[in-house]
């Protein structure tokens, strides 16, 4: 595309406010990684990846038909207040937790994503009426993201925080965001999935439900919200019934394996982010927490059986198998560990408790899904928790 017609490109969504971008996104110090998404705790840190809510737009607590007709704001750390003339049509997501989330709200899918594969469309299986096809849609990062992608895209909002461009592998500088958003659609997110970037520690956090009702204003999807919110909120009360006391709860060792037969795992401890929302809902222990392991986001370290075996973890949960059903992920992964000479007098091998411990992203539908299959693991848990007909009444917005 030649710098004319990039110049000459009529946009729907015009960024009115790109001093607050500017300077927010150069706040964070730079984290490079070269590719970032060849290797398996590459991988998993770069699309893994997390979570307050700065009101700041009358559109996020009162969107009205006339604030789209007339334009509208909505505001959002890091990018501050963006301004929208029109509500956004086309879109260009980060990854599967603001997918999800503009499902819920009832939008189209986004043109593209950071890496269409783990987007895991289906967990929407069990929701009448809702599902998603990604195969048209486009991979952002395709050893590196060009910014020629976004002008092809033509997407009318970047669902994207402009500091993960510029943080999680060499390319993007400050001027790159600016033209972009200027030329093709403004940038609005937040890396909301993880907790450990140290470039993220000068900017607020938003759990899932703020980065929601954000997601909500921009747009115009109100009631929809308020309707998710409430069936989470009821989702939330059924969940005390389900969590024993606190001295009584079973403990997790989160870990990323890439591969069939994995020898070495990348651990995370749970902490902050969306992705790690079931696992805090359901009480768990962390079974790497009290331990001298050091959280992947940190230290990039990897642990073996050896190590796995000393901590000996009641229940392990596997990130990297969520493209698996059950059932091959147990002919893969259980299968090697069973037959494994350490791995399997690990306790968790067992007693049958070693599950896929769910992706990195989730948003408003996926948390649902995830936090009933985590429930069923740990717990027990054999009724559904959540109406998965009201889930597709909001969606549709018959509710």
């Amino acid at each position: 595309m030649t710098d004319e017609s990039r110049r000459s490109r009529t946009r729907r969504t015009v960024l009115k406010t790109g001093a607050t971008l500017g300077a927010a996104a150069l706040a964070g110090c730079t984290e490079t990684t070269g590719g970032g998404d060849t290797s398996d705790s590459t991988s998993a840190e770069t699309n893994t990846p997390v979570d307050t809510t700065d009101a700041g737009s009358e559109a996020t607590d009162t969107p009205t038909e006339t604030a789209a007709d007339t334009g509208y704001s909505v505001s959002m750390e890091p990018v501050g207040t963006v301004e929208f003339d029109a509500v956004p049509e086309t879109w260009v997501a980060n990854n599967g937790s603001w997918a999800d989330m503009g499902i819920a709200l009832g939008q189209q899918p986004p043109e593209g994503v950071w890496l269409p594969g783990r987007y895991h469309t289906h967990y929407y299986d069990d929701v009448p009426g809702v599902s998603v096809d990604t195969d048209d849609m486009t991979a952002l990062y395709q050893d590196g993201v060009s910014k020629e992608r976004f002008y092809a895209l033509e997407g009318d909002v970047h669902v994207i925080d402009p500091n993960f461009l510029q943080n999680r592998f060499k390319g993007w500088e400050q001027s790159d965001v600016d033209e972009v958003a200027e030329t093709v659609a403004p940038f609005f997110g937040n890396s909301i999935f993880s907790g450990g970037y140290s470039w993220h520690e000068n900017y607020q956090y938003y759990d899932l439900y703020e980065a929601f009702e954000k997601l909500a204003a921009v747009f115009q999807q109100r009631d929809r919200f308020e309707a998710f919110d409430a069936l989470h909120e009821e989702f939330q009360s059924s969940l005390d019934d389900i969590v024993p006391p606190e001295g009584e709860r079973p403990e997790v060792a989160i870990m990323w394996a890439g591969s069939d037969e994995p020898e070495k795992f990348s651990p995370y401890l749970i902490s902050q982010g969306t992705s790690f929302k079931q696992w805090r809902d359901l009480g768990v222990r962390d079974a790497l927490a009290e331990t001298d392991v050091q959280d992947f986001h940190e230290s990039r370290g990897r642990i073996d059986f050896e190590t796995l075996l000393k901590i000996d973890p009641e229940n392990i949960m596997f990130r990297g198998q969520e493209g698996k059903s059950r059932e091959a992920f147990e002919d893969t992964v259980v299968a090697h560990m069973e037959n494994h000479e350490v791995a399997s007098k690990l306790t968790a091998v067992e007693n049958g408790d070693v599950y896929r411990g769910g992706p990195l992203y989730q948003g408003p539908i996926t948390n649902l899904v995830l936090t009933e299959r985590a429930a069923r693991q740990v717990y027990g848990v054999d009724e559904q928790l959540f109406d998965r007909q009201r889930v597709a009444a909001i969606v549709s917005g018959e509710f």
